[in-house]
């Protein structure tokens, strides 16, 4: 299991665009993916979860993976935040 603290940096925070890329994004991969925020810990490849911790801007979120691909979930997953969600 790998992870990495990733800065929300959109200006909506995670909300439904944001949270639909990030949700897209996780499931192409087949390693579990986990978001931690705020003592709370969800599944990445669900969207009503990544909606439900209200991310706002400026927050950081730890996501964590575990699979044989999961230092590519990783990766895709940190350059779509770093690239704000393709704003």
């Amino acid at each position: 299991m790998i992870y990495k603290e990733l800065v929300i940096r959109s200006n909506d925070g995670l909300k439904a665009k944001a949270a639909a890329s990030f949700v897209q994004v996780a499931n192409q991969f087949d390693a579990q993916i986990l978001i931690e925020f705020s003592n709370k810990k969800i599944n990445a490849k669900s969207i009503m979860g990544l909606l439900s911790l209200g991310v706002k801007s400026g927050e950081s979120i730890y996501v964590f993976a575990n699979g044989a691909d999961e230092k590519e979930a990783i990766e895709a997953l940190a350059e779509l935040v770093d690239n704000n969600f393709g704003e």
